[in-house]
Order: C-alpha cells, then structure tokens, then sequence
C-alpha cells in the first residue's frame, strides 16, 4: 500500500470515521435477516433476465422460498461450463447482467487447473468496504496505530488472459493493481513502509528485497508487521536471514544493490532511503548472534503486533511465528475468499485458536449445509463426514445454532448461485443477530503449505503415476501416507513409503528423485505455481522407512481407542506422535531433483493466446 499524503492530513476526522464504521457494524449485525432478505432480493433483480436464471425457471422472482424451490444448490463444475462460455467470449447475460470484468483465480482447484471466480467492476468496492473495517475495529483494542506504519509484505501473483480476453489472476493481485491501491485518498491507517513500485515489482526477489529494506529503514517506525499468510510472513523472516548482509551494506551506505534492476523499484527506494551506519551497525549485531528469537521486535522495537492469516492450515506456523515474534499478539483480521470476502473479527487480539470472524450481512447472500463429523484419531481434530445433500436442510444466517458445523453456501452479486464454497465453519457466538464463526477446515484437504490444497484423490492419482518408476525393479509401495512439513521454510510435502521389494536389484537413488517429480507433475497447478513461480513450498521428499512401520502406526492408533476393524492407513498425518514415530523409522529419503512444469493460465488457454 502507498505511504500516505502529508498535505491533507488536517481535513481527516479519523475519530468520526471510526464512529460512523464501528456504526455501521452495529446496524448490520443487529438487522442481519431484513438486510440478508433485501441482499438476495437485490441480487435477483438484477439479474431477472439472465440465462442461468431463467434456465431454472425464474421468471422475475426475488423471494426466498421461490429462490430456494428452484436454484439447486452447486459445486463448481455445476456452473463451469457457464464460466468457460465466458471465459472464450460470450458476452450474453450469462451469469449476471453487469459484465464480468475479470475471473479471480481461486486456490481450489478443478481438473488440476485453478478455478475462474466470475467478478464485476463493482465488487472490488464490496471488497474494499470490508478493508475499511479492520483498522477501526483495532484501535479499539491497540490505540494510536495512526501515529506510526505498518510494515505489510504484499506481492503480485502471475496473471493471463482466457481466450476470450478476459483477465483472469488472484484476488490480492486484483486488488494491489486497481486505482483502489495505487491512488486511493488519504487515511493514516493506510501509512505503510512499502511503495506501490516495490509492492506491484513481478519479480518476487526485488520485490521483497525492497520491501523489507524500505522497512528498515523505516524500523522505528513501524507499529505493526504482517503478510497474508502466516507461511509468507516467516518466508519474508528467513529471505532476511539469508541477505541481512546484503541489507546493511545499502542502508550503511544509502545505496540500492545492483541485484535491483526495476528502475522504477530502485526510484521509490531511493526517495527512502538514505545513508544511516548506526542504523546499519544496530542490523549487524542483532543478525549476526546467530539467534533470531524475537528478531521481529529486535529489529522494529514498537512492534505491537502480528498481522497473518494463522486459522486453518495456517495453524502450523503458530510455533514459528511466536519464536520469531517473541510471543506478539498474532491478529487474523477477516475472512474472505476468491468467490467473495465474508467477515471480520471483532476481537482481534482473541488467542490463534479463538479466532472467530462476524460474517458481514451485505457482502453476500449466505445459508448454511450442516455438517457431520466422525472420529479419525490420526488428525488432531476429526474431520467432516460427507453429507447428503437435502435442499431443506440449509439454514439462513439467523437461524444457524451455537456449536453446530456447517458449510458455507453463498449467492454472490458476481452471478454465483447457490454455491458451496467448501468451507467448514463452527457457530462460536453472536453479535447482535449476527452469527460468529470459527474456520474449521477446508473440506477433502488433505496437505497444504502454502494457498496450496491437495486432496487425498489426487494424491493418490499422483502415486499411481510415480510407482510405475519402480516396476523394472519388481517393487511397489505397501502402505504410504503423507505430511505438509513445514520445519522447513518453505515448506514441503513429505511422503512415507513402505515397500515391497521382490528383486534383488537395488534401486538407484535416481529412480526415487524421478517418483518425486512424477507426483509434482501429476498435482494441481496452484501447488506447481507454488514451487515455480511463487518459491513458496519446497521439493517434495519421500521418505523410506522400515519394513512394519504402518503396522507400528496402527498399534498406535488402537492404542488410542481406534477400532481395529475399522482401522485403515490414513493418507494424510498431522498428529506430531505419529509424524515422530514414522521418522524414528525413516531409513533413506529422496528429493524431487527439480522444479515440475507450469506456466501461467490453463492448459487449453495456451495456444489461443
């Protein structure tokens, strides 16, 4: 985000915003089911003449019952075919009578390939309203953040163009090239250490080499720090173990490294940054201890908190963040997706796992499929049961109960209908008539690094490829399973395997480098964007262990109250005995030898570029 204006900072009335925000919040939640009635009644009549309502048999109708008596509730692929008339140029009312000005490319997947969020123009104002949400709500928690920075590490993502010449790319990245960012009014909760140039830099190294060099230099500054993800904040932490030197040498000297070659990049730095050796000297000692416990509040003393998405599979780098942070408040700020942004949390300093987020009335129209959970004593929390599906059973956003599951269903003003977005979510609470929800999980993930998320299908669809590298040697895989090992940073997929080995040929380390790039190749785009493009997650490693182990694991997990006869190997471990017992036995492991192949956009995009 920009630094703020200094020329008009006298006419801003932050006290009377925040009143007229926190206001609005009151109003909303405390008429949460009149405002969700007039939110779907608003969305159907607009959009009376499209074709996937009149396909349904509507016929200018915006009440509820009509509403739920006709539209089926849908996956994606229900309405992928609509998106990809779109996305090769079909310009009819399709979805929704405003244009569909661009798809913002969700970290799900379908076939492989993210899936395509239809959006019109007016939506990045729905989105940025929510933005305006978060500051307010804060500062009554932590009071005078307007008096210094925020030290955010904020990046653009790889963007393409479907076939029929519509922009298809992140939401974040949507966001940070819209006029929204780059030339948004004065608002002193907006006063961040990087400049727009750093931020929208494409290349990932200059732009977080630039971005925590203006935050440096800025260090005393700085009132808060974050990312999005709590996986890109430490990513930021370790970049900076790796090139402090690199670092002190330009603040020492008020140049910029030749390595920065965006000129534009170096020009905003350089309107920063200016020569400061006891700032550069401060650096030095505190990088080269050799600890980096607490290097975020060495380094920017008036830190006062974390800001990173740590719910959901976030969760893992709890540990990290905290060793880093010397144990600073670490704030989840709001809930949101590709398909729509939903909520906030109204008490943002609530520990990591109390996080609950207040669903915002406007932002869409919501209700709610119940959820069953079974018990699987090799997770630390079981995980949802699949469940039939009986239009009857959805709720409307008042009537969901306190400590009851269920999936999140949205109708959007973007021309989604009814759409699961896959999200688990636990009633904790109320404000107002407004219900609170803690994230549970996503549904079917089984491994996730990063914006990744892999399901056991296609992990096993990804295994079925790899094996056929050992049948020369008349060998196969007995019993697998697998682990998103985030020790290390980036993090990276780590599968168990035991084996059968019938020839009396050995197998070559080789042949087990090849198995680990056949599984990258055979998984979904956002995971191999990740390894190429975004450096966010590591080559994958397979781990050999001992003839028995999952036998082992299993004694384990009857040990805990497992039913023998119900019994199978899970696919995916997160319980940290059972991680510890399955690398007590590892006796080899191997690394993918290299990046897999990707490139930006769908496959069938390709040649109609």
């Amino acid at each position: 985000m920009p630094e703020a204006p200094r020329d008009s900072h006298t006419q801003y009335d932050l006290a009377e915003k925040n009143r007229e925000i926190l206001n609005f919040i009151e109003d909303v939640t405390a008429n949460a089911d009149e405002v969700q009635k007039r939110v779907l009644s608003e969305i159907l009549s607009r959009n009376a003449n499209v074709e996937y309502l009149r396909r349904h048999g509507f016929n200018g109708q915006t009440d509820r019952d009509t509403f739920k008596n006709l539209l089926p509730v849908i996956n994606y692929e229900d309405v992928q075919p609509d998106i990809n008339r779109i996305a090769n140029g079909d310009t009819s009312p399709i979805l929704t009578s405003k244009p569909i000005t661009e798809f913002l490319t969700s970290s799900g997947t379908s076939g492989g390939e993210r899936k395509l969020m239809p959006t019109i123009e007016e939506e990045l104002g729905r989105r940025c309203m929510l933005y305006s949400l978060l500051m307010p709500i804060m500062s009554q928690f932590v009071p005078d953040l307007e008096k210094g920075k925020g030290m955010y590490l904020m990046f653009i993502k790889c963007e393409s163009k479907t076939p029929g010449g519509i922009v298809a790319r992140p939401v974040l990245t949507s966001y940070y090239k819209s006029p929204y960012f780059r030339d948004r009014p004065y608002d002193p909760y907006t006063n961040y250490t990087s400049p727009n140039e750093t931020v929208l830099c494409p290349d990932s190294y200059q732009s977080m080499y630039s971005q925590l060099l203006c935050g440096l230099c800025q260090n005393k500054e700085v009132l808060r720090v974050g990312a999005i993800f709590a996986s890109g904040f430490i990513r930021a932490i370790r970049f900076l173990e790796k090139h402090w030197t690199l670092l002190c040498n330009d603040i020492r000297t008020g140049t910029v490294n030749p390595l920065i070659t965006d000129t534009s990049v170096r020009e905003a730095v350089m309107r920063i940054l200016q020569p400061d050796p006891k700032l550069a000297d401060m650096i030095h000692r505190e990088c080269s201890k050799g600890c980096w416990q607490g290097i975020i509040t060495r380094l920017w003393p008036n830190t006062k908190y974390v800001d990173v998405i740590v719910t959901g599979t976030m969760a893992q780098y709890i540990p990290t963040l905290d060793y880093y942070s010397n144990g600073l408040p670490l704030v989840c700020t709001m809930y949101a997706s590709s398909e729509c942004y939903f909520g906030v949390n109204l008490n943002p300093l609530c520990k990591p796992s109390q996080v609950s987020y207040t669903l915002i009335p406007t932002m869409c129209y919501y209700e709610f499929l119940p959820v069953n959970r079974t018990i699987d004593l090799t997770l630390p929390s079981s995980r949802p049961s699949p469940t039939s599906l009986n239009h009857a059973q959805l709720l409307e956003l008042a009537d969901v109960k306190l400590g009851q599951e269920y999936e999140l269903v949205v109708t959007t003003h973007a021309g989604l209908y009814r759409y699961r977005v896959g999200d688990i979510l636990r009633v904790t609470g109320f404000k107002n008539k407004a219900p609170q929800f803690s994230f549970v999980c996503r549904k079917n993930v089984a491994l996730s690094i990063d914006s990744d998320k892999t399901d056991e299908v296609e992990l096993q669809n990804a295994m079925k490829n790899a094996v056929t590298h050992l049948v020369p040697f008349d060998a196969h895989v007995s019993e697998y399973t697998s682990y998103a090992d985030t020790s290390t940073i980036p993090g990276h997929y780590v599968l168990y395997w035991e084996l059968s080995l019938n020839g009396s040929t050995p197998i070559p380390p080789c042949v087990y480098e090849d198995c680990c790039l056949t599984i990258e190749e055979s998984l979904n785009s956002v995971y191999r964007q990740g390894r190429v493009s975004d450096k966010s997650i590591g080559p994958l490693e397979i781990k050999i262990v001992e003839q028995g182990t999952f036998d082992k694991l299993m004694d384990y997990a009857i040990s805990l109250g497992a039913s023998i006869n119900q019994y199978k190997a899970p696919r995916c471990v997160k319980f940290a005995p059972m991680v510890e017992l399955l690398n007590s036995r590892v006796t080899s492991n191997y690394f993918s030898p290299k990046c897999p192949k990707w490139v930006p956009g769908h496959k069938q995009w390709i040649h109609c570029n």
